[in-house]
């Protein structure tokens, strides 16, 4: 790649270069020649994981509680939600039968 452009990688395709390394299917060195890159990218890649791995054990505290708190937050709204429905719903029916008794419909 000597032509002076940079090749940009997403996130998803760093992290599939560094799940082949990883798990012992492909070597550096071949995932360095089949995506142009020099050898020294993927490993500061695959450092980069390292480094951020215990972030994949660590517990959140309080976290599902919240979860929990917003699910029945959500339960009660909708069932309130329902009731003002029914009112809603008798409230034009008895409008409607109002207008029919008065001869506007």
């Amino acid at each position: 790649m000597s032509n002076g452009s940079r090749r940009h990688f997403t996130p998803q395709q760093k992290a599939e270069i560094v799940r082949r390394h990883l798990s012992g299917k492909k070597a550096v060195s071949d995932l360095a020649s089949e995506f142009q890159i020099q050898p020294s990218q993927i490993h500061g890649w695959v450092k980069l994981v390292l480094d951020q791995a215990e972030a994949a054990f660590r517990r959140q505290p309080g976290n599902r509680r919240g979860d929990e708190a917003k699910e029945r937050r959500i339960a009660q709204l909708e069932e309130k939600l329902v009731q003002k429905n029914e009112v809603i719903a008798e409230l034009m029916e008895e409008n409607v039968r109002a207008k029919k008794a008065n001869g506007e419909l």
